[in-house]
């Protein structure tokens, strides 16, 4: 149910904003893409790929599995591209975290590093969001206070909370509560965390360079002091998993925050659009790495015709 809930959500925001705004601002945003601004996004998506894999490659070595830094940039660009067209934007990373599993011989720990990963660069980010919502003026700073105290003790509270039933909890999920404090601690190390640190501010700052590039094509004018906080504001809807392949919450943040910092709804729809679209292109060499990989796993498997009768002629003539 949860599979179908994630994209029908996404696909009710884009209707919405359709119905509410026509679709002229949508292919405003495609129209005023240009091949250079493809270009620039094609080589910050670069960057940050490496980025990424770096920061992913830190943390399996941190929980103790080894993982090459090619072989992560390669996964990584094949995940983005996979989050970029399927519903829910994160089956690319389910997919990386079990192929990396399988591979290391540990499917769990695998898995778990691909999470460590995602939730790294999250938290990152909102930090990083919050910092600047509170530095410079914006649509949401009066909010503010508002919301952080009680984040922050929902916070406190689910770790007490899971500090309890790491001690005391039902068997099976105390062990995994262990489980997650003793990696915790172990990403926590000073080899480890400001390579994670470091690598996802700028993973974070070449989102920042990819929405740039679509609000300028999208017409947006003004200093980098006041498109900063709407900008933090999109790229972080964009982590909502109620999405169709990254499409939705995004769009409908967008048309919201822009609409409030006076440059209108359709512009927050173009500019949105047009950053869906430069991510998607940018994640392109993923589909290449999808292609290779099965073109691989062809090779490399057991013919299909000549091994099984060369078997079964073996067990005619009793070899």
């Amino acid at each position: 149910m949860w599979a179908w809930v994630r994209p029908l959500g996404g696909a009710a925001i884009l209707a919405v904003l359709v119905w509410r705004l026509g679709a002229g601002p949508f292919l405003d945003g495609v129209r005023r893409i240009s091949a250079s601004a493809v270009l620039a996004a094609v080589s910050i998506t670069v960057l940050t790929t490496v980025a990424s894999a770096w920061r992913w490659r830190t943390v399996a070595r941190g929980l103790g599995i080894p993982l090459p830094l090619r072989t992560a940039i390669a996964a990584y660009y094949r995940s983005q591209f996979l989050n970029s067209v399927l519903p829910g934007g994160v089956l690319g990373d389910v997919h990386r975290g079990v192929r990396h599993g399988l591979d290391a011989g540990d499917l769990g720990r695998g898995v778990r590093a691909v999470v460590w990963d995602r939730a790294a660069g999250q938290v990152v980010q909102v930090a990083l969001t919050l910092v600047v919502l509170l530095a410079l003026p914006s649509p949401v700073h009066a909010s503010l206070p508002l919301v952080v105290p009680p984040c922050a003790a929902a916070v406190a509270v689910l770790l007490l909370a899971g500090r309890a039933l790491a001690r005391r909890g039902p068997g099976r999920l105390s062990r995994l509560l262990r489980v997650i404090a003793v990696e915790l601690r172990a990403l926590l190390r000073r080899a480890t965390w400001p390579t994670v640190l470091f690598s996802s501010v700028l993973v974070v700052g070449g989102y920042l360079g990819t929405f740039l590039l679509a609000a300028h094509g999208a017409g947006v004018s003004g200093s980098p002091l006041r498109w900063l906080p709407p900008a933090f504001v999109v790229l972080l809807a964009s982590s909502i998993p109620f999405n169709v392949a990254g499409w939705g919450p995004r769009e409908g943040v967008a048309v919201w925050v822009f609409a409030a910092g006076g440059w209108g709804a359709g512009t927050g729809a173009a500019v949105a659009t047009a950053f869906g679209v430069l991510t998607l292109v940018s994640t392109l060499p993923g589909a290449a790495v999808l292609v290779a990989d099965r073109r691989r796993r062809h090779r490399d498997s057991p013919s299909t015709g000549r091994e099984p009768a060369r078997a079964a002629g073996g067990v005619l003539s009793g070899t």
